[in-house]
């Protein structure tokens, strides 16, 4: 569930039960690297008290992120 936003603040959802970190990640940014990871567990202290798997109902707080570029992109012919 995504609550509306207030004075452009933060977007904030809530979880449903079995949701993931990083999957609450990629469906919202699209982003599930460590840089997105870190800054949702920055704006989230509470979410390390329920391990990596969250119950329902947790208010989450998404990051606002610039989108990740790659530093190098390596292909399989280099």
């Amino acid at each position: 569930m995504v609550l509306p936003n207030i004075n452009n603040e933060l977007k904030t959802i809530i979880s449903a039960d079995g949701d993931l970190p990083s999957l609450i990640l990629w469906q919202q940014l699209q982003r599930d690297d460590d840089e997105a990871e870190a800054a949702l567990h920055r704006l989230n202290p509470h979410l390390a008290a329920f391990g990596p798997v969250l119950p329902k109902g947790v208010f989450i707080k998404l990051p606002k992120l610039t989108e990740a570029t790659p530093s190098r992109v390596l292909n399989i012919w280099d």
